[in-house]
């Protein structure tokens, strides 16, 4: 569970302003629901023989001898929040959330135990072009970001509750007769949740399961025009797919469509973006039948990729202005002064000097903050109500004195980075 440093917050925020700007440029809604959770939502939505459920998840019983698990993922307690506050009596819902998830696995690139997500949840949309939605919405977020040629889209349809119990019994009776092959992961999976074994990392096991019988051919009719919907979709607006059969989730609630955005430019294969529909999930948490559709992106590994990239935003908190004062008369003065000019220019970022100091020892501190202009108000400045500027970077104006009243358009014109 690391700390994020000021040096690494830059490119969090980056991210968090690119996201956020283009949810609500498609429209989509924030909602903010706890870290905790009682634990049976996440066993009733996630289900009992996950390998989050199983192994992961921080369950910790209470003083009241209640049952509660932070956050694992988000699906399960923006259902219940929609549920509980009557949301799902105005259809259809587009909503998002930011926040941290709390696994207890092993740390790996990318991945902590306490990461973080942004999450999309979409209700009462049965038909692809939601889904289309969600994943041309993410083409432009990784064209934004700069990454677009670093990640690809893997879909897959899971079929229906029914398709799949079928399909269960298939692949249990052909991986049962070769169980001796199988990896121990993989025979521990094959009496609990045997499709999780189609997306295994094991190279004996994915050898064996080339042989497998396929999800795909077990797929009914209604499951697979979904499907032909989605990719026409697809197809019209240019987005590059690939169908991966092997494709799964680890949560219990998906059905049809499940996507993974992967990269190999952080090592090993991993997911950066995951999602799919969940049309049985809110009747499953006490609900009417409601269908629903979502995906999540993991900021630990947008983080990493940025930087792969070579990305390099500004620091949203690096100030414009530093201000080096000669007494606490100019001091007064440059206060009064510097509120006058937010109120003017609210994009303006000032840094006061604040505490003792001679105005050398102040310009070296102003040159080290990465201000691109310093003001400076001494005692001639002073008395004749002006503030001197100088640039402090390559190309920045020479010193030159600007009356106090003039200063906020001086400002204006000489930073126009914003």
């Amino acid at each position: 569970m690391p700390d994020i440093l000021p040096s690494q917050t830059p490119l969090w925020q980056h991210i968090e302003h690119e996201v956020t700007s283009l949810l609500h440029a498609y429209a989509y809604r924030e909602i903010r629901f706890p870290l905790l959770e009682p634990t049976e939502l996440f066993q009733r939505s996630i289900g009992e023989v996950t390998d989050i459920v199983e192994k992961e998840m921080y369950t910790f019983t209470d003083r009241n001898g209640d049952s509660l698990t932070l956050r694992p993922e988000g699906t399960a307690g923006c259902v219940r929040a929609v549920l509980q506050n009557g949301l799902l009596h105005t259809l259809p819902q587009r909503l998002w959330y930011l926040g941290p998830m709390f696994r207890h696995e092993r740390p790996q690139m990318g991945r902590q135990r306490q990461f973080h997500q942004i999450g999309v949840e979409s209700f009462g949309l049965p038909g692809p072009d939601i889904e289309a939605e969600h994943l041309l919405l993410l083409a432009r977020l990784w064209r934004r970001l700069g990454i677009d040629h670093l990640v690809t889209l893997e879909i897959n349809s899971l079929g229906s509750s029914a398709v799949r119990a079928n399909y269960r019994e298939a692949l249990i009776g052909y991986l049962a007769a070769r169980a001796d092959q199988l990896d121990e992961d993989s025979r521990r999976r094959l009496g609990s949740n045997p499709l999780r074994i189609l997306d295994t990392k094991d190279p004996g096991t994915r050898e064996l399961l080339a042989g497998a019988p396929q999800l795909t051919d077990h797929l009914d009719e209604e499951s697979r025009e979904h499907m032909r919907g989605l990719r026409e979709l697809l197809d019209a607006a240019g987005i590059a797919y690939r169908v991966n059969p092997a494709l799964v989730r680890g949560l219990d609630y998906y059905g049809k469509t499940v996507y993974e955005w992967v990269t190999d430019s952080l090592g090993a294969q991993g997911t950066v973006c995951a999602g799919g529909r969940y049309d049985g999930l809110v009747e499953q948490l006490g609900g009417t039948p409601v269908p629903g559709v979502g995906f999540a992106m993991g900021l630990e590994r947008l983080v990493l990729l940025l930087e792969v990239a070579g990305s390099q935003p500004g620091d949203r908190a690096q100030p414009h202005a530093y201000w080096v004062l000669g007494d606490a008369a100019a001091q007064r003065f440059a206060f009064v002064l510097a509120e006058r000019l937010r109120d003017r220019l609210p994009w303006l970022r000032l840094q006061m000097h604040c505490g003792e100091g001679r105005m050398k020892a102040q310009m070296k501190k102003a040159d080290r903050s990465g201000a691109t202009l310093v003001l400076i108000v001494g005692e001639e400045e002073l008395a004749a109500g002006q503030v001197s500027v100088r640039g402090l970077r390559e190309g920045g104006p020479e010193q030159s004195r600007v009356g106090a009243d003039a200063l906020a358009d001086y400002l204006a014109q000489q930073i126009v980075t914003r």
